[in-house]
Order: C-alpha cells, then sequence, then structure tokens
C-alpha cells in the first residue's frame, strides 16, 4: 500500500512541476513579447521607451477617443477643447 501511495505523490508532484515550468516559460517569453513591442513602438515615434513615455502616449490617445466621441455626441466644443488637448500632448511626445 505504501509504494501506490509514494507512486501517486510522484506523480502528483511531477505533474505540479511540469505546470509551473511551462508557466514560468511562458510568462518568461510573454515578458520578452512586451519589452520587443514596447521597443519598436517608441523606435517608431521616436521617442524613450519609459514607463512614462508610454502612459502620457496612452493619455494622449485617450483624449483623442474622449474628442471623437463628444462629436459622435454632437457636442463640438467640447470635442475641439479634447482633440486640441490631445493633439498638444502628443505632439510634445513625439518632437
Amino acid at each position: 500500500m505504501d509504494g501506490f501511495f509514494e507512486t501517486l505523490g510522484e506523480a502528483v508532484g511531477t505533474f505540479i512541476r511540469f505546470i509551473v515550468e511551462n508557466l514560468g516559460a511562458l510568462l518568461s517569453a510573454m515578458g520578452g513579447i512586451i519589452g520587443s513591442f514596447i521597443t519598436g513602438l517608441s523606435n517608431a515615434l521616436g521617442v524613450t521607451p519609459s514607463l512614462l513615455s508610454l502612459v502620457v502616449l496612452l493619455l494622449g490617445l485617450w483624449l483623442l477617443y474622449v474628442g471623437c466621441r463628444a462629436f459622435v455626441r454632437k457636442s463640438f466644443i467640447a470635442g475641439i477643447i479634447w482633440l486640441l488637448l490631445g493633439l498638444w500632448l502628443l505632439s510634445g511626445l513625439i518632437s
């Protein structure tokens, strides 16, 4: 009876080790992919690949989105203001 539980424990341990090693490899690959994406994006835009640059880029794109939504709701003054803010922020980032 002891041999059965020992074999069962080894099988469960081997399975858990397999899962943990593969998840580690997957997360490591995802980190490399995300790093390469951010580097390529910042090279294409001509900005430094930093977290602050990425946050400013996302904020500028969000402002453009809000401006377009304002135009769809027929709020033209708000749309112009949001679009100008977004373009000002993005132009400062890219230039």
